[in-house]
């Protein structure tokens, strides 16, 4: 792809708390920048962004829906990959894959709410992935809308720097349009044209003021980006151009040191056209982001990639989803060189080379043919037979592994069954290909039922598995009772020998280590903290890593009911070998039996994972709601009194007490409370419902 292409190229998502309007802002943007004649409502089931049966049915987005459109601002035209995420924390994979590759983002805020909690869990996760945003709060139009309280949330309770670029024109129903502070003039929207046609108007002298106010705030923010604009600031703003605030403004964006902040109501049709103008002047292009740093997989070295057509290809793939007519779709997003439709590109996860028979730009569920998706360009390919989320495709002869994507363990788990015998090949099919599209859908057997148990994100996100089974597989389940997902952990350390030694006529097996095996240190991110301590070649070199194989491979089953461990140290210490009998099967089955038998003397206790809760609710319900959660184990941490009245109550709660939460508060408030829950920690479990949940499980009670 060309310099200037790249340049006028925008890879942006859309991310907000559900019912911010993210769907509604991208069906408008599809509609004005002319990919679509008719505007798509949530509410009527027909978004064009929202495409799969269920997302239309429930009014929420599933998946994030990628699709390519065009913009002309400043008399040039911007090609915009955009990316609609999903607002329920059930899907928080999706939002943590699609920041992973966009280089700019549109934080939108429901005026009325404001900053919510999964408005805070995005933010973070752009933060994480340094990932230049801007505001945009919607809904102007809605009772108790306020634009400038939005903005003193985002100061209080996310630590931004948000600065008003437009600012409202009435509120509520008397929303009529937006005073634009870099223009200094006020933009008007025709509701007969469905706000396609707008003008733009000078300021009434009451508009003045209030823009005047706002617009020195703006300049006193930037004046930090751009010395030029701090000296005129001070000497005679008067003479400042639209051209100097707009480059001071990208600066600040850019260096993810302040938020330019718009306003307007997407469903009404008001605001969207100045999204997309300051949507190209402030997010980065391909060209603005840092080089692509990864790994070389042969040496180990850490080695940088251009974003320009010529250099080596390197890509990743973020998203894979089944489709019914091309078969297996890979997204990825190219950040070198380029990928072309009928060659072969190099997995560097599975080693292997792979056609990429097709290639398409995507338009929400529809595929658009293409030759090429060069540098800094996001599109889809067909033909990759063993691909997953996070792989790094590549040329053979310049092999890189980029950074994958973390995600979330499941915290919930049922157990199903196909209703009649015939359908557990469909069942297993289905199964293996939600689980390759979701990185946090896991499916594993139990190993004493003999049960199928699949494990997600909360309730909605395994009912959307459930339905997904029926209607694309064919597959109707009986469902077990929700399982939580709880982990193991140790509380002390032991120091132990292990021998394993086996005499079956022949060669036998012998292996003997000394281990100190505790909990991880606090600071340590991952699951197993390995540290070899063995002088003198004891234990040979080459039989070290079995051990530490060995280990790993055991923390899948703990030792109370065979829950997952989260973090463990093992120092091994010392051993021997023989010279004939030992082999790296031998250690490896020694570190087994040493973990099993060092788990159960070093304090073994239970964790439960604990959420994080909010509940919006009328003042008169308030007693119950926290008498519910009292009943439910939860720990009230504090209460507020939102703009419109309503009472917010912040707790934190086991997981394993919510199961048909939603139900009940609709039950004790009439249903006019709301809740939502994200994934906080894990906790111990006391030992009185520890002992009941490992009877349950047929553990072994006799080690807590």
């Amino acid at each position: 792809m060309a310099k200037q292409d790249l340049l006028l190229t925008r890879n942006i998502g859309i991310m907000a708390h559900i019912d911010a309007g993210k769907t509604t802002t991208s069906e408008r943007i599809l509609y004005y920048t002319g990919l679509t004649h008719k505007i798509g409502e949530v509410h009527d089931g027909a978004a064009t962004m929202d495409w799969m049966v269920q997302e239309q049915e429930r009014g929420i987005t599933i998946t994030s829906a990628a699709t390519t459109t065009h913009w002309i601002w400043n008399n040039n035209t911007y090609k915009i990959n955009l990316i609609d995420t999903p607002g329920h924390v059930d899907f928080t994979a999706e939002v943590e894959r699609s920041l992973r590759v966009l280089d700019g983002a549109i934080a939108t805020y429901c005026a009325v709410g404001g900053v919510e909690p999964q408005s805070e869990t995005v933010w973070r996760q752009a933060d994480k992935y340094n990932v230049p945003r801007i505001g945009y709060v919607n809904k102007m139009d809605r009772s108790g809308a306020d634009f400038f309280e939005v903005m003193n949330q985002m100061k209080a309770i996310l630590g931004a720097r948000p600065v008003a670029v437009t600012i409202p024109i009435g509120a509520e129903e008397g929303f009529k349009g937006v005073i634009d502070i870099i223009k200094m003039k006020a933009i008007y929207w025709h509701d007969e044209s469905l706000g396609a046609d707008y003008e733009v108007d000078d300021l009434t002298a009451e508009q003045q003021t209030e823009a005047q106010e706002w617009r020195d705030k703006m300049l006193e923010a930037i004046a930090d980006f751009d010395d030029a604009l701090m000296e005129k600031f001070f000497d005679d703003p008067s003479t400042i151009t639209e051209e100097e605030i707009i480059r001071a403004l990208r600066a600040g964006t850019l260096k993810m040191e302040l938020t330019p902040m718009l306003c307007g109501s997407s469903f009404k049709n008001k605001g969207v056209q100045t999204l997309l103008d300051y949507t190209c002047a402030f997010l980065p292009s391909p060209l603005d982001t840092p080089n692509v740093v990864g790994t070389n997989p042969d040496t180990g070295a850490e080695e940088d990639r251009k974003p320009n057509d010529d250099d080596h290809t390197s890509a990743l793939a973020f998203k894979i989803a089944t489709d019914p007519y091309v078969g297996r779709l890979t997204f990825f997003r190219v950040y070198s060189g380029k990928i072309q439709a009928g060659s072969y590109i190099y997995n560097s996860r599975s080693g292997k080379k792979e056609r990429v028979s097709r290639l398409f730009q995507m338009f929400s569920n529809k595929q658009n043919p293409v030759d090429v998706v060069g540098a800094g360009d996001i599109g889809a390919g067909v033909g990759f037979k063993d691909i997953h989320t996070g792989d790094t495709l590549c040329d053979e002869d310049a092999p890189i592994v980029l950074e994958s994507m973390d995600f979330p363990d499941p915290v919930i788990g049922i157990s199903i069954e196909p209703k009649t015998q015939k359908d557990i090949d469909k069942l297993s099919i289905g199964l293996a290909k939600l689980a390759e599209e979701d990185p946090t859908f896991r499916v594993h057997t139990d190993e004493q039922s003999g049960q199928t148990i699949i494990s997600g994100m909360g309730e909605l996100h395994l009912d959307i598995i459930m339905d997904r089974l029926k209607r694309e597989f064919g597959v109707e389940c009986n469902q077990g009772r929700p399982q939580v997902s709880y982990k193991e952990a140790i509380t002390k350390t032991v120091n132990l020998r292990e021998l394993y030694k086996k005499q079956s006529g022949g060669r036998g097996k012998f292996a003997d280590i000394i281990v100190n095996i505790g909990p991880a240190d606090d600071d340590f991110e991952g699951s197993l903290q390995f540290v070899d301590e063995v002088k003198g070649g004891n234990v040979p070199k080459e039989f070290i890593p079995s051990v530490q194989k060995g280990f790993q491979n055991a923390l899948k089953n703990g030792v109370l009911a065979g829950f997952p461990v989260d973090k463990l140290k093992v120092v091994l210490v010392d051993g021997s070998f023989h010279p004939v009998d030992s082999d790296q099967l031998s250690f490896e089955i020694c570190a087994l039996n040493a973990y099993k038998n060092g788990c159960s003397k070093a304090g073994p206790v239970l964790l439960e994972p604990i959420m994080k809760l909010e509940v919006v609710t009328p003042e008169e319900n308030m007693g119950d709601v926290i008498g519910d959660l009292n009943k439910r184990r939860g720990q009230v941490e504090g209460m507020e009194t939102s703009r419109s009245g309503a009472r917010i109550v912040k707790a934190i709660v086991p997981m394993a007490e919510m199961f048909g939460y939603v139900t009940t508060l609709r039950t004790i408030s009439s249903g006019r409370a709301t809740s939502s829950m994200t994934f906080d920690h894990y906790e111990k479990v006391s030992p009185s419902i520890a002992k009941g949940v490992l009877e349950e499980y047929k553990g072994r009670v006799d080690l807590l």
